[in-house]
């Protein structure tokens, strides 16, 4: 058995895909999601197709409280790995027409958890003999668009702490590493738009990266030498070169 790799957001998407993909590898993958009936059929997936093992716990981490009993799991106390994946964007209007809740809910999750999460997390990863943080940013967090205001604040946030954490862990056992997608068929437009059918617009005509590309990728960091630190990688479908620069073919 590899190590143990706590994924936040495991229950769709990149987080789900990167469970299986590691588990796959042998690592015991800790998933951690809100919802129940997506934990269970990835636990389910995993012990029957794959070699690692799966452990789920539900968790809302903008609770304080609920962070709090997550860490005092004596599995989650074994963690070297942590994956912080949860994230989403509500609207993508000016920041006047954007809703109240809207905004403290993406901040909340895209930023204070992953920042409270982590600060916990850390002494537990400094104890292991080889751990590694990933975080997912976004190119959202290199660059700005219109209507993306609170998302991007949240991934430059990301980006930033992200290198600050190095400055923080150097010389320690922990790496840390920040992985910037573009665009990634998932659930993410039509948690944004809260519609299928606008959701599905996004991403016509173009080829867009699969949850499989990064979980692909987030292994491939996990798994380099230990003297190789992947600190930034930005990943784009061919079909994209900016946060508006797409190539759209008729279909």
């Amino acid at each position: 058995m590899k190590r143990v790799a706590l994924i936040t957001g495991a229950s769709a998407g990149i987080g789900y895909a990167t469970a299986k993909k590691l588990a796959r590898l042998g690592y015991h993958v800790l998933a951690v999601a809100r919802r129940e009936d997506r934990l269970q059929s990835l636990k389910a997936e995993i012990e029957k197709t794959e070699i690692g093992k799966c452990d789920y716990f539900v968790c809302d981490l903008r609770e304080t409280q609920e962070l709090k009993d997550l860490l005092e799991s004596e599995i989650v106390k074994k963690t070297s790995v942590l994956v912080n994946n949860a994230g989403l964007a509500r609207g993508a209007g000016s920041l006047e027409s954007l809703e109240d809740d809207d905004i403290r809910e993406v901040l909340e999750t895209n930023l204070n958890s992953l920042i409270f999460l982590t600060k916990y997390m850390i002494p537990i990863l400094k104890e292991q003999p080889q751990s590694d943080i990933v975080n997912l940013g976004s190119i959202a967090g290199r660059w700005t668009y219109p209507g993306g205001n609170i998302y991007n604040a949240t991934k430059f946030g990301v980006r930033a702490l992200s290198e600050g954490l190095r400055l923080d862990l150097l010389g320690t056992t922990v790496r840390v590493s920040n992985v910037e997608p573009g665009m990634v068929e998932t659930e993410f437009s039509q948690v944004r738009f809260r519609s299928a059918e606008k959701a599905k617009s996004v991403y016509s005509g173009m080829n867009p990266l699969t949850p499989d590309d990064i979980a692909e990728t987030i292994a491939w960091i996990l798994e380099r030498p230990r003297h190789v630190s992947i600190q930034e990688l930005v990943i784009y479908p061919t079909d994209q070169a900016s946060p508006q620069n797409i190539v759209r073919r008729n279909s």
